[in-house]
């Protein structure tokens, strides 16, 4: 069994083509470490609807030349089997390790494939690469980025021509395309023959930003914003500039790119002490709000002034957000379908369903979201908003700021913050209370295990509710696709529950309503909302064993 393993990884080593890999996997090999090489060989890194994201490092269950190769060779044998041949893939990149690296490897396996290749001209959001898919007829779109996850990692996020993230069938056949890669040696890689675009790209994408302001709208916000280490800096202060709103204070810890994320454990502002940094900038600023985008800025996060909270500031939910830009642009008299994940609070469905317009509930992603005919606006509660749909299929952390700016700026002038809106849609609407029961795993057995327990013996009641219906998403329902989830729905809350997509981590969404008749009613039903959401996570944890 060991010889195997040394063999596998000596094949592997001699095919590698770089040589921080190679080094890597010689020196595990000379070491006989046979417990670092059975991680690293013991399958290979799927690609699924995610593409692919993994820890950076030699072997095949590890994100490195040799795997990124292969997927892209797999994807332009899709790519030309469904007839795209010499068709144009846009190939976009972050700033993390081998981002660069990775970038130019697909641009080369493409254009030996036949196809036209293009990469943009630096490292840039993920959104001007979702626009620019579309902006430049290309047939497919390669993002290479691991959006908010740890500095070890990296991935490869594959979008076809409509300017959407692959879906099933697609990344099947995909998948099947890339494990039908022979030897590296037989992949063409020439090393020239694709375009460096140029500015005009960004150029076009900054432009449309623009699309999702009113012209008419003050813009007075003041801002505080990170980057989060990230690529947005340069982007999100251009778009700032174009729509004359106050240039944004930065977090000078932070402004810059840095594959290390020195200043945070996790590179996403939903992580605990990862807006440290911004309030502290905040409380020497005095401003508005904060805006934080994840390193390759298609999230975006917003904080408020709050005397009631730790330092002086609270982050808002992904859901609060969500309503607000929802309850902004039907003031603004926005018609189309509104649409979330089913992970999401069902407030969007409520003041959509108010304002007229059309709802959507879809599985977790944009790669769902963005499919919706008709869509208007969509949201998950991850901090994904996607405003503008006809610009960015996709999640747009930029965008998304800039129409937070908006809002603040139109409740500035009328002596008002995002707070007193949200209290607004609370008496409207009912409290809606939202909150994540988030465990991160070593060992995937555990979630296995917790949702096993789950299916083998389901809650009847959480924090006192009884459990009026239960879904084992796997199956299917008549509006969604089998995916791996449970869905609780009880008197006056509903619960979530499944594995993270990207991250090895167990997610359980909470929300409870409780109705509101006034604001003077609105403290009391905060206090029970709490009250709730604390009972349903600790007993969930009992039944799922965790």
């Amino acid at each position: 069994m060991q010889q195997d393993l040394i063999a596998q990884a000596r094949t592997w080593l001699a095919e590698d083509p770089d040589p921080e890999t190679r080094d890597e996997l010689a020196k595990l090999i000379d070491a006989e470490d046979f417990d670092a090489l059975a991680a690293r060989f013991a399958g290979t890194l799927q690609f699924g609807t995610a593409g692919l994201r993994g820890e950076l490092g030699a072997g095949p269950m590890r994100m490195n030349r040799s795997v990124v190769i292969r997927a892209a060779a797999g994807l332009a044998a899709y790519l030309n089997a469904k007839g795209q041949t010499a068709g144009l893939v846009v190939i976009g990149y972050d700033a993390r390790y081998k981002s660069a690296d990775f970038a130019r490897d697909t641009a080369a396996v493409m254009t030996g494939a036949g196809l036209r290749a293009a990469v943009l001209p630096r490292p840039l959001p993920t959104p001007v690469l979702a626009y620019a898919i579309r902006h430049l007829g290309a047939v497919a779109g390669v993002e290479v980025t691991a959006s908010h996850n740890p500095p070890r990692d990296n991935g490869y996020k594959v979008y076809l021509g409509d300017g959407s993230q692959i879906v099933p069938p697609a990344d099947g056949e995909i998948a099947d395309a890339i494990a039908a890669v022979g030897p590296l040696a037989g992949v063409d890689r020439p090393g020239s023959g694709w375009e460096i675009l140029g500015e005009e790209v960004l150029d076009a994408y900054l432009a449309r930003t623009d699309a999702v302001l009113d012209a008419a709208t003050p813009r007075t916000a003041q801002v505080v914003y990170t980057a989060m280490h990230g690529v947005g800096t340069s982007v999100l202060t251009a778009a700032f500039a174009r729509a004359g709103f106050p240039t944004p204070v930065l977090v000078a810890e932070q402004a810059e790119p840095d594959p290390a994320f020195p200043t945070v454990a996790f590179p996403n502002p939903e992580e605990p002490g990862a807006m440290d940094l911004a309030f502290a900038t905040a409380r020497r600023a005095n401003p508005d709000i904060v805006i934080a985008n994840d390193p390759d800025a298609d999230r975006c996060a917003v904080a408020v002034p709050d005397a009631t909270a730790d330092g002086g500031w609270r982050m808002l939910r992904g859901d609060e957000v969500g309503a607000l830009l929802a309850a902004h642009l039907v003031a603004r008299g926005a018609t189309g379908v509104f649409a979330e994940s089913i992970v999401s609070s069902s407030l969007l469905g409520r003041i959509a369903e108010k304002a007229g317009n059309g709802y959507e509930e879809t599985l977790t992603g944009f790669k769902w979201i963005a499919r919706v005919d008709g869509l208007r606006y969509g949201y998950e509660e991850a901090l994904g908003y996607c405003v503008d749909p006809d610009g960015v299929r996709d999640k747009d952390g930029i965008t998304a700021a800039l129409l937070v700016a908006e809002l603040a700026s139109v409740l500035k002038e009328q002596g008002r913050t995002l707070l007193d809106l949200l209290d607004d849609i609370a008496v409207e609407h009912g409290l809606h209370a939202t909150d994540q029961l988030s465990v991160r795993v070593e060992d995937l057995s555990v979630i296995a295990d917790a949702m096993r327990r789950l299916r083998d013996t389901p809650p009847t009641a959480l924090a006192g509710l009884a459990v009026t219906s239960a879904e084992d998403l796997s199956k299917g329902t008549e509006q969604l696709p089998p995916t791996d989830g449970l869905r609780y729905h009880l008197d006056g809350a509903r619960v979530i529950v499944r594995p993270s997509g990207t991250e090895p981590k167990l997610k359980c969404y909470l929300e409870v309503v409780v109705p509101v008749g006034s604001a003077d009613e609105l403290p009391a039903a905060r206090a029970k909302g709490a009250e709730l959401l604390g009972g349903i996570k600790r007993d969930l944890s009992a039944a799922a064993g965790i």
